[in-house]
């Protein structure tokens, strides 16, 4: 019985409204059917028997036409299966590509990967190289140290008597505000000529080093000229490590006086506006220079602390945090009468960049309000730094209070939680200028073993909030060779423009004494520094003998990625570290959960699974196979893994011995071939030392044949394997078109062009014509199409691509087209392999003109169209009744391929959600689609305008009309803290505000990194074919879908909408701002809670090694396990042993020496020790 088409507005019968399975139909879905986790709420979608569809409406003259049946519709969807495989047949020439490959199997061979051997191969490679870089680093140390503890103080050295290069000199001349302009003091610069280097990216000279000081600090005091001094010596040594390894990149010393002196010497590359580096904030310094902390911040927000003294709080916490890496753990408290967390972290997290960014964030927030409660804030500490159910550094224990001022001394607190072991230490910071006792604030420091600091201004705070790394050195210092360890860093960006590194760090101690029989100085003269270059890591692994879907990919103890082909940071912060986790590069499941612990555990494996694949233009995901393989590398703190699809299991390895063969198939390549042959794209690689790379693919095939004119393939400047593979994919690619392509006619079947590409890097498309618009990618390997068709089976269609927000595609001269591709399997002696991909590019226009004869009644274009009378009924199809019956195709990632609507023609690419949300929700809810959400990481956002958020009005004191007749109130603090908000507000606003010069000329001010969701649709479960209703009360709309064998696509019929009740909620597609940024951090714990995101717990795996396990890992395991740190009662973190077995060392080895002179702080000198305190409490004040 024919199914009526129905009317617009006309209550349905209720037996209607029961739903039962077609004859023939898969099971409709049942009650665990997938949903939407939130959104609007969801049409009711029935499965209907053709006997209970009773009439529902009739269209104003369409009374004579009913839905089609779904053998009907059957019928449609295998004619559109017949003409895609007609088509690609005769077009695509996948079998006569096999007989070629075949007809010249004398001229290649296959090889095997073998992941085992390859994995542990570039591991090696991998250890040597950075062994290499290792022995100089310990070759600078030692040299330094000797040299400053032979070095003799001078107290009257002069900036004349110091000759060196000021990499800063040029740029500061420029400048005519320049302090050192005005005082003349460019007398002691060295001028140097510099030679380009394509190695640094920069202009180089061999002969110096280069200094670079901040701009903060004098560069004329005694401290600072003194350092100039003892540090020249350094040169030489710099010099000799690069004469044994011309490799080396920059060799840098960061002194803990903040000078910096790097080899070779360079041009600094300084800002615009201020030069704010300063090498003690970078991140491979503070790994480097301390060992590992767990930090609890409390800022004191009682209703004294307000105006610029809060804005001061504000800075000053963002700035400590910049002091932390990813071996520390942090919270943030603020407190008054009690204490509570800024952000929605309830406990120690690691300090990694994003849960860094929450607490900024949060921090921004805080509200004067309330009475000082020290109390609060210190048992708040405490107890977050003795909960020992969470993960943590458990090292060094610190407490950091930020405070107006206080009479308090909270000794009780002190007693029960810190005394007698002193465990913990306290540093307290006065902030702003006031008339407050600070002895308290003294002696709090002094009875914790920490320091006491004052930050009256905005100029005091970076220095002052990085002192206290020289305390934690002190232990590292005490154990002497046992904690001189390299590290190896994040991957960051340097500041000297060589691009993403990593950098060895080893620390230099003081070796000098204070007297003849005394002990040495316990003090870190700086962190010695060598720079590794990813690109020269990649280098070791293979690059295109693996294929396009395999890959090396490294990891450190953190999980963070070192090398992986989606570490690709769209903005980068050369302030901050690109931490990227494995589990966040690739889409995460259990299985790579598993072998990320491992990798981080130090264990070799293999594991083959199946998991999900993000495409490169992030639009599709697939459902793959992947083998994956570890290693360690030995002696770092990294480990290594390959992944392979089975498909890539075996190669090809061009043998052309051949030289006229060679010199025949070369001819291919030149332009006066394509008029004939097609249009040939050649890879971007490397394929010999002195080829010219360029963007321009044009410009780099002149630059390649030039240069093959003057070598040949064998030359040694070349690498072999790349060019005879090239040369020889020439050849087969002419002999396809030879056979195939040449004698078809392609108008006759609307193609606008036949393409293929190998694994070789040839990709050639022809006629010559279509390579005008032609846009994927010349690299294969980087062509979204050839990597999804290596990992689907069928025909792959790809539409192309269309934001919403851009303008409709313009149909102009038959030169929009849908690309159609397949991969060339090829079995050889039981060997498999996928070396290329071929296919055809639809033209648009006459493809959607054939789709709606292929499902209509008709059995060719020249057929007249049947005519219906108003007393015989007939089956709508997609060509006669496109006014009243929607016919289209999507593919699987939901994209809108063709369609029978003229008007929807230029919507070809866009997301279906956006071209008929109604059905696109309805193919969801029915499960022939699954979505996948992800996020991105490495996003770069613009700017979020800065709040004003110093103080909330609650948190402003307003006097009254008594208060300003009461003598004695202008002499309170109250009074002191209004003038000062009234007059630092209007004089120093701007050093609170973003300068909108600097914004405009600074790219990290217009953008910063973010998190970005991307939600992704691929193939449910679902491969029947089946109609169903979508019910929305009134109005009801058919529609039948059904997968189409050996594509992509999904061919769907349903009745055009025409009530607007079934405008229902609609899914979303295009990538979205997350709230897991630091914008909400309310959500951000949200989802962690929920499992969602990995903020600490995922990123701390190597910490949950047990301790009584720790002996049985390898050394750089244990060492990585228990790192160097000042943990008061014991010292087995630093000797990689389990505390149980280690004594306790004495206070008494902490005891305060005498360090080197330093400029003067801005804060008195502390009082004399309180009574009960031992002498070795004494705070470290340099004057």
């Amino acid at each position: 019985m024919a199914v009526p088409a129905r009317t617009c507005g006309a209550s349905r019968p209720g037996p209607a409204r029961t739903a039962l399975p077609w004859p023939g139909r898969g099971p409709r879905p049942g009650p665990g059917a997938r949903r939407p986790p939130s959104g609007p709420p969801r049409p009711l979608l029935l499965l209907l028997p053709p006997l209970l569809l009773l009439p529902l409406c009739a269209a104003p003259g369409a009374s004579a036409y009913s839905f089609p049946q779904q053998h009907t519709m059957q019928h449609w969807a295998r004619r559109l299966e017949q003409e895609i495989d007609g088509v690609m047949r005769i077009f695509g020439g996948v079998q006569q590509l096999r007989e070629i490959y075949k007809d010249n199997r004398n001229l290649f061979e296959v090889q095997e990967n073998e992941p085992q051997k390859l994995v542990e191969k570039v591991a090696g490679d991998i250890e040597s190289l950075l062994d290499r870089k290792v022995q100089a680093l310990k070759r600078l140390a030692d040299a330094a140290e000797n040299f400053q503890k032979a070095h003799r103080w001078q107290d009257n050295i002069k900036e004349e008597d110091i000759l060196y290069y000021d990499a800063k000199a040029d740029a500061e001349l420029d400048d005519p505000e320049s302090e050192d302009v005005e005082r003349g003091s460019k007398a002691s610069t060295l001028r140097l000529d510099f030679v380009e280097d394509s190695n640094f990216k920069n202009k180089v000279n061999y002969s110096y080093t280069a200094v670079q000081i901040p701009t903060d600090i004098y560069k004329g005091s005694t401290v600072i000229l003194n350092e100039l001094n003892w540090t020249e010596a350094l040169e030489n040594v710099f010099i000799e490590n690069r004469r044994q390894d011309p490799t080396l990149l920059w060799q840098v010393f960061g002194s803990a006086t903040g000078v910096t002196r790097y080899y070779p010497a360079t041009p600094w590359r300084a800002p615009k506006k201020i030069d704010l580096y300063d090498v003690r904030r970078r991140p491979w310094y503070i790994q480097g220079a301390s060992s590992p902390k767990d930090m609890v911040i409390i800022v004191d927000v009682s209703g004294s602390v307000s105006g610029l003294t809060l804005k001061l709080m504000k800075t000053s916490v963002c700035e400590m945090l910049d002091t932390l890496s990813d071996d520390d753990y942090v919270n943030v408290a603020s407190f008054n009468e009690k204490a509570q967390p800024v952000s929605c972290f309830t406990h120690l997290v690691q300090a990694n960049v994003r849960n860094k960014k929450v607490f900024k964030e949060a921090v921004q927030g805080m509200v004067a309000k309330g009475t000082t409660g020290y109390k609060a804030g210190f048992e708040y500490a405490f107890d977050q730094l003795q909960n020992s159910n969470i993960t943590r550094a458990n090292c060094n224990k610190m407490i950091m209070m930020f405070t107006d001022g206080g009479e308090d001394r909270v000794q009780d607190v002190f007693e029960k939680y810190n005394w007698p072991n002193r465990t913990v230490r306290v540093f307290t910071f006065s902030v702003g200028q006031h008339n407050y006792d600070v002895t308290p604030l003294q002696w709090m420091a002094c009875a914790n073993k920490g320091y006491y600091f004052e930050i009256p201004s905005i100029g005091a705070i970076r220095i002052n909030t990085q002192e206290y790394l020289d305390v934690l050195g002190r232990p590292m210092v005490l154990a002497g060779k046992e904690a001189k360890q390299v590290q190896w860093t994040n991957v960051y960006e340097d500041a000297l423009g060589l691009g993403l590194v990593v950098t060895g760090t080893l620390p230099v101690f003081n070796l000098t004494q204070d007297g003849p029989g005394e002990k040495k100085n316990q003090l870190i003269l700086g962190v010695m520094g060598i720079d590794v270059a990813l690109n020269d890591i990649k280098r070791l692994t293979p690059n295109y003998t693996l294929g396009a879907n395999g890959y090396v990919f490294a990891i450190d103890l953190n999980g963070y990625v070192l090398l992986h082909p989606n570490l690709k940071p769209q903005t980068t912060n050369f302030r901050e570290p690109v931490t990227l986790d494995f589990l966040d590069a690739e889409l995460e499941d259990e299985n790579k959960e598993e072998i990320r612990r491992s990798m981080i555990d130090g264990n070799k494996g293999h594991k083959q699974i199946r998991t999900l694949v993000k495409s490169l233009d992030e639009r599709y995901v697939d459902e793959v196979m992947r083998n994956y393989t570890w290693v360690p590398i030995r002696s770092t703190n990294y480990s290594l893994g390959l992944v392979l699809p089975p498909y890539s299991t075996f190669y090809l390895q061009a043998n052309l011995s051949d030289q006229i063969l060679q010199v025949k198939y070369f001819e291919f390549l030149l332009p006066s071939s394509f008029e004939s042959e097609g249009h040939v794209f050649i890879a971007p690689r490397e394929y010999c030392k002195d080829l010219n790379a360029s963007d321009n693919n044009t410009e780099f095939l002149k630059n390649f044949i030039e240069l093959m004119e003057k070598v040949t393939p064998d030359s040694k400047q070349c690498n072999n394997f790349l060019l005879h593979n090239l040369i020889l994919d020439t050849g087969i690619t002419q002999q396809l078109v030879e056979r195939v392509w040449r004698d078809q006619d392609l108008n006759t079947y609307s193609l606008l062009a036949v393409f293929a590409a190998t694994d070789g890097g040839i990709t050639r498309v022809f006629p010559n014509k279509a390579a005008d618009d032609w846009t994927e990618n010349p690299e294969p390997f980087n062509a979204s199409f050839y990597r999804r068709s290596l990992d689907n089976h069928g025909y792959v269609f790809k539409p192309p691509h269309q934001d919403a927000l851009l303008r409709p595609l313009e149909l102009e001269n038959d030169t929009v087209g849908i690309l159609v591709s397949t991969a060339v399997e090829l079995s050889l002696g039981g060997r498999t392999l996928r070396p290329a991909v071929v296919g055809v590019k639809l033209d648009l226009e006459a493809w959607a003109e054939k789709f709606k004869v292929l499902a209509s009644n008709r059995t060719h274009q020249d057929q007249p169209q049947k005519q219906c009378g108003p007393s015989s009924h007939c089956e709508m199809d997609c060509e006669v009744n496109n006014e009243d019956l929607l016919c289209v195709l999507i593919d699987d990632g939901g994209f809108l391929v063709l369609s029978n609507q003229n008007h929807q023609w230029d919507q070809v690419g866009r997301f279906f959600s956006e071209v008929d949300a109604n059905l696109m929700l309805a193919l969801y809810n029915n499960s022939f689609y699954t979505r996948k959400e992800s996020y991105d990481y490495q996003a770069a956002c613009a700017p979020q305008p800065p709040g004003n958020l110093g103080a909330a009005p609650r948190g402003v004191f307003v006097p009254t009309i008594a208060d300003f007749l009461n003598l004695a109130w202008w002499t309170s603090a109250a009074a002191w803290s209004l003038f000062q908000q009234l007059l630092y507000g209007l004089i120093y606003h701007s050093w609170f505000q973003a300068d909108p010069a600097e914004a405009e000329g600074n790219p990290e001010a217009r953008e910063s990194s973010c998190v970005m969701k991307q939600t992704q649709y691929y193939f449910g479960s679902v491969n029947a074919s089946y109609n169903a209703i979508i019910d929305c009360g009134n109005c009801s709309r058919l529609f039948h879908a059904q997968r189409l064998t050996n594509t992509n696509l999904l061919f769907v019929v349903a009745e055009k909408p025409l009530c607007s009740q079934c405008e229902g909620g609609r899914l979303l597609q295009k990538e979205t701002h997350s709230q897991r940024t630091a914008r909400s951090s309310v959500n951000w714990c949200r989802d962690r809670d929920t499992g969602e995101a990995r903020i600490s717990a995922l990123t701390t795996t190597r910490r949950k090694i047990p301790q009584t396990a720790a002996a049985e890992l390898p050394s750089r395991r244990r060492w990585a396990s228990w790192s160097p740190c000042s943990c008061c009662s014991s010292w087995a973190c630093l000797l990689g042993r389990s505390p149980k077995s280690t004594p306790t060392p004495r206070a008494a080895s902490e005891r305060p020496l005498l360090p080197l002179p330093r400029p003067p702080r801005l804060s008195p000198a502390p009082p004399p020790p309180h009574p009960a305190l031992e002498p070795h409490f004494l705070p470290h004040r340099r004057t």
